[in-house]
């Protein structure tokens, strides 16, 4: 079996490689600082693969033709820096045509969305929202072969350790029978079907909602929904909440801020949480000043942990928001504040 993949490679390393990476000279050294050989760490893949439970016939099948992919490498090491402002990014990702698809595509799965919702325990609109953000509604989740793409990574020296360990679980996925080989399509780096799982979240979240054995996060919209729901609510989601608000702050935002900035250190999703103030209760906000974009007062909440955190994502001249446990759900499924916003507005459109 690695016989072929062998003879693949060869042929990889000593025909075509002027050509294949003649656009990309820098990811061909890049890819050559590893010193061991592609076909020589296949070999070793293949023996820790098996380990893992996956068959020759799948490996050969996965590897077939396979061959590092040099804009992989391109993409890893020169991802664009993030200069979008945060009107730009929320004008972009929430524009009219997107919610309007995004209308029509709830309207076209509103039963599958309903049943989903009620049994998991996560608002439609919110599934929706992830699926909107992260594939336009299915309409692009990338045309890269998982396999390529991961083992790319894999041998490459910058994140072997993480990018190896993804890879033996796509490997798996292909195994367990969830997707074909030629179905088995993503982002550049690994991220999968229309909800974007990288292998490890697959096996953590993806949810057969159907029942049929396989957990299609590519083309069964019921496994894509259940399984983006199940990830919500395997971090926190509550059912019964929302995401936060957009609120109205007192004139002096900075004597504000000064009270409720955070003074600990932030322990997880330090990207995004950083921006963010202490934790307080509706009624503390509300003592504060903090009320409604309508100039309302905030709602009265009984629950003593029911607590919101302040975040002002374009600076103190743009709006602010108080969010909610529901956001940090959100934020789990990408540490961004930009992201987590235009994933619940977008929501609030698709209400």
């Amino acid at each position: 079996m690695i016989k072929s993949i062998i003879l693949a490679v060869i042929f990889f390393f000593y025909i075509p490689q002027v050509i294949v990476f003649a656009a990309g000279k820098p990811s061909a050294k890049i890819i050559a600082d590893n010193s061991q050989s592609f076909s020589d760490w296949l070999i070793d893949l293949e023996k820790e693969a098996r380990a893992a439970g996956v068959s020759d016939q799948t490996f050969a099948q996965a590897f077939a033709g396979v061959t590092p992919n040099p804009k992989v490498i391109d993409f890893d090491r020169h991802q664009p820096e993030f200069t979008q402002t945060y009107d730009q990014y929320i004008t972009r990702r929430i524009s009219p045509a997107r919610v309007k698809r995004g209308r029509e595509k709830i309207a076209e799965n509103s039963g599958i969305l309903r049943d989903v919702s009620t049994k998991i325990g996560v608002q439609p609109r919110f599934i929706a929202g992830i699926w909107g953000m992260e594939t336009n509604f299915g309409s692009f989740s990338g045309g890269y072969n998982v396999i390529r793409s991961l083992a790319t990574l894999a041998y490459d020296t910058r994140r072997p350790r993480y990018f190896r360990s993804e890879l033996i679980k796509a490997l798996t996925i292909l195994e367990q029978g969830h997707v074909g080989v030629k179905d088995f399509k993503g982002s550049w780096a690994g991220a999968m079907g229309q909800g974007q799982f990288m292998p490890s979240s697959f096996f953590a979240y993806a949810y057969d909602f159907d029942g049929d054995g396989r957990k299609d996060i590519w083309n069964d919209t019921g496994d894509v929904f259940a399984s983006i729901a199940n990830y919500l609510k395997k971090h926190g989601w509550q059912q019964n909440r929302t995401w936060g608000r957009e609120v109205t702050l007192p004139e002096d935002i900075d004597a504000l801020w000064d009270k409720v900035k955070q003074t600990g250190k932030v322990k997880t999703c330090r990207r995004a949480l950083k921006d963010h103030s202490r934790r307080l209760t509706l009624a503390e906000w509300q003592k504060l000043g903090v009320r409604t974009i309508y100039g309302q007062d905030l709602p009265k909440v009984t629950d003593p942990d029911f607590v919101a955190s302040l975040v002002m994502p374009a600076g103190k001249g743009g709006p602010a928001y108080l969010t909610y446990p529901n956001f940090r759900a959100i934020l789990s499924y990408n540490c961004s504040n930009f992201y987590a916003l235009g994933v619940s507005l977008l929501a609030e459109k698709l209400k």
